[in-house]
């Protein structure tokens, strides 16, 4: 038992290097909000907790495998995690880029506020969606399924296949292209708004040159982007939501 305890450590920093990795970049709990050391803690009791069923696929490889090796696997498995929790944190990264086109789109662009998953200030629209959205995933339980995601992965990407950098790029490429393309899609009635009001604005503003259209018609502008956000803020976020749970249990 003593002489099997060096490769039982191994194999549970290994599980770690995935879980724990993945778990540090994934939203919510890499919120910057958080402190570190509640974020690392966290990781290290979800690898526990995960380390009994993940330990008969670990284990093995850890006994045939020589110390040149190890570093190799420490390497690869946290190089695995960081991808997988970076095709999660994609979602919320395209979020916040359609947060940033409503706000600019209704004039709120310049309506800072504190960040949540960044360190420098975002507009409080951005900050209201994203912060709606973390507390969403675990509303609906979502964190649960990323660790059923984290635990099949296993199986699907295994310690003894080792990270690949092509499959793994080709994957998050195709996953940052589809998230953007979602956010883009689902702030499409601010972008189409924003062109009809700045049209409407432009045209006034050529027929009467001597009244400042555009400042007066801004309050008009804003208030009528809030009332279409009121409006579209729960299809907005219930399509989301559907496309990232699709994502973690296709995942």
């Amino acid at each position: 038992m003593i002489g099997d305890l060096p490769d039982i450590v191994l194999s549970l920093f290994l599980i770690f290097c995935r879980v724990g990795t993945c778990l540090l970049v994934m939203p919510g709990i890499s919120s910057a909000r958080i402190p570190a050391q509640v974020r690392l803690f966290l990781s290290f009791a979800v690898s526990l907790a995960l380390a009994p069923g993940l330990l008969p696929v670990v284990e093995p490889l850890v006994k045939s495998a020589d110390e040149s090796q190890h570093l190799y696997l420490i390497f690869s498995e946290a190089m695995v995690g960081f991808f997988i929790g970076m095709l999660g944190r994609s979602f919320m990264l395209a979020l916040s880029f359609g947060g940033h086109v409503i706000a600019n789109c209704i004039g709120m662009g310049q309506s800072l506020g504190p960040a949540i998953e960044e360190q420098e200030q975002s507009s409080a629209i951005t900050s209201l969606v994203t912060m709606t959205a973390t507390t969403l995933i675990f509303v609906l339980n979502l964190h649960a399924e990323i660790a059923r995601a984290l635990v099949a992965s296993y199986s699907t990407i295994t310690p003894a296949l080792g990270f690949t950098a092509r499959t793994s790029l080709v994957a998050i490429t195709d996953n940052l292209s589809e998230a953007f393309l979602l956010c883009l899609r689902i702030s499409s009635p601010f972008i189409f708004y924003a062109v009809i009001v700045n049209l409407a604005i432009g045209l006034a503003n050529k027929m009467t040159p001597t009244i400042p259209i555009y400042f007066i018609s801004m309050p008009f502008v804003l208030a009528g982007g809030v009332v279409l956000f009121g409006y579209t803020i729960g299809d907005f976020l219930t399509i989301f939501m559907q496309e990232f749970q699709n994502w973690v249990l296709r995942g």
